[in-house]
């Protein structure tokens, strides 16, 4: 993805940036976001995979190794530019047209609670083109179809690309599913993101 190609800027950024991952995922999640800082203009969601008995673990590390604060979602929470908010485990996460989060206990899909596809198809609905949706490693297929959802409104996706990810099966699938996400590294995709924030270039 090059500069010209990639839609937002400091000065049109998106509404929301969302991460996807599974197994293989927290290593590149904080090289990602790692160069972000309370500035960065836009809410970060993040939906891993993690045991139902890690409440709290993930976002607790990355609030105390990240510049941007991050927090574990509650629901009704607003979601608000400059923060991180992770997805608990053992719950879908929803995102509500008011822009507030939103806690479901329906079934797991894919054999996964939180769902990276169901989270990123409520987002499309609410974000719609001013979206930017990345799907990180992971050992199966969810995200795929969350991502096709994104594209469809016009939103942007990106994938690690599959060669610099620990389990290469979750940004596969995407790509076999016919999505056109660019196939990114993680140090590109921080990159990319540190250019959204006042006074960076992006590539």
């Amino acid at each position: 993805m090059t500069h010209a190609s990639f839609p937002f800027t400091a000065l049109n950024p998106p509404r929301a940036v969302l991460l996807g991952g599974s197994a293989g995922a927290s290593q590149p999640l904080r090289e990602i976001l790692s160069g972000l800082g309370p500035a960065f203009p836009a809410p970060v969601v993040v939906v891993q995979h993690i045991h139902e008995k890690a409440g709290g673990m993930l976002a607790a590390n990355l609030d105390e190794s990240l510049a941007l604060p991050a927090l574990e979602v509650l629901d009704k929470m607003p979601a608000r530019p400059g923060h991180v908010y992770v997805a608990p485990p053992d719950y879908h996460l929803l995102v509500e047209r008011r822009g507030t989060f939103a806690l479901s206990v329906e079934e797991p899909v894919r054999w996964s609670r939180p769902s990276i596809d169901v989270f990123f198809q409520r987002a499309a609905q609410v974000w719609g083109r001013e979206l930017v949706a990345i799907l990180l490693s992971g050992a199966n297929e969810d995200g795929a179809q969350g991502l096709a959802a994104v594209e469809q409104v016009g939103g942007t996706v990106i994938v690690q690309a599959p060669h610099s990810a620990q389990f290469p099966q979750m940004p596969m699938a995407a790509l076999e599913l016919g999505v056109g996400a660019a196939a990114l590294t993680p140090e590109h995709i921080g990159t990319l993101l540190a250019g959204l924030q006042e006074g960076r270039e992006h590539v």
